[in-house]
């Protein structure tokens, strides 16, 4: 790959590291998709021992890629996100990959369907690892920062993603197991909406 069309390419997927995420990673700093991203992959490279024969290259990959698109769309949280602002980040993917030449290009449109379509090991670990990290880094968050219906969804939240495998069900049971002490220790004054 020729060295500019390597710097336009992360120019234009550099706005990850100041778009906001829902959460906060400390006090008055709100996570950006980057960060998410990066513990994502460092994430995804210590559980990788669990499952003997996978693809260390593909699963941090998938880690590094999975969100590409929000550098167009910005992050829409889960538990808000339409059908149809989905479809629209997947034309951000496309047009973020049509920037590339070839073989990156087709490289990485393959993975991103591979990950679509969740038919691989890899996928389906990276998957269910995005959305235990999102709910570690909401348990970081300080309460004040959680919205009222965040106190179910933080403990149903990824529980299908994570069923695939057992490591991924019992981290996933950990998860509940401190969001609930959290809470608990915490004491916060639930509001209604």
């Amino acid at each position: 790959m020729q060295p500019e069309k390597l710097l336009e390419f992360l120019t234009a997927v550099g706005n990850l590291k100041v778009i906001p995420r829902h959460c906060y990673t400390a006090p008055d700093r709100r996570e950006s998709v980057a960060d998410h991203s990066w513990r994502l992959v460092l994430m995804a490279y210590l559980c990788a021992e669990e499952y003997p024969g996978i693809d260390l290259g593909k699963l941090l990959t998938f880690a590094a890629i999975h969100d590409l698109g929000e550098a167009v769309t910005g992050d829409i949280p889960a538990f808000v996100k339409t059908e149809a602002q989905e479809e629209t980040e997947d034309r951000a993917i496309d047009s973020l990959v049509n920037t590339l030449p070839e073989p990156a290009r087709s490289k990485l449109s393959a993975l991103f369907d591979e990950y679509e379509t969740q038919s691989s090991l890899e996928a389906r670990l990276c998957l269910a690892l995005d959305k235990m990290e999102a709910l570690h880094a909401h348990n970081e968050s300080d309460i004040s920062t959680w919205l009222p219906l965040e106190y179910d969804l933080q403990l149903t939240y990824g529980a299908e993603e994570a069923a695939f495998s057992p490591y991924t069900d019992a981290l996933r049971a950990a998860l509940n197991a401190a969001t609930r002490k959290k809470i608990a220790a915490e004491k916060p004054e639930k509001t209604e909406d």
